[in-house]
């Protein structure tokens, strides 16, 4: 799962999943999906909170996080991007080699099941 940490997160993760909904390597190998928070009691809606993402075969982690960085780097203010595997949380922040790479190595572990689902 990723979260946007910015003032207009719901506007971020939108734009977020529809850049990576168009990258041809992270497209064919994965299935994003928006996921709301509920509304808390009395309230109209609720709002966009995390993008989740389901990898299949042929995932690429190094492209996948390619794939965020390049996205960062078109905001007017690259947002902090939060990526949740397993358990364990790693933020990109300025977009470092040293962070990429801890991206990368997050999202290319295995889940303690086994499996690879739910990779970001």
């Amino acid at each position: 799962m990723m979260k946007v940490s910015e003032d207009d997160q719901e506007t971020e993760l939108r734009s977020l999943h529809a850049w990576l909904g168009q990258a041809p390597e992270v497209r064919g190998s994965a299935t994003l999906s928006l996921v709301e928070q509920p509304a808390p009691s009395g309230a109209m809606g609720g709002w966009l909170d995390t993008l989740q993402v389901v990898t299949e075969n042929g995932w690429s982690a190094a492209s996948f996080v390619m794939a965020v960085v390049t996205w960062r780097q078109t905001r007017p203010r690259p947002p902090r991007v939060v990526v949740r595997h397993g358990g364990v949380e790693v933020a990109l922040t300025e977009g470092t080699d040293a962070e990429i790479q801890q991206v990368i190595e997050l999202l290319s572990r295995q889940t303690p099941d086994g499996g690879e689902d739910d990779a970001a």
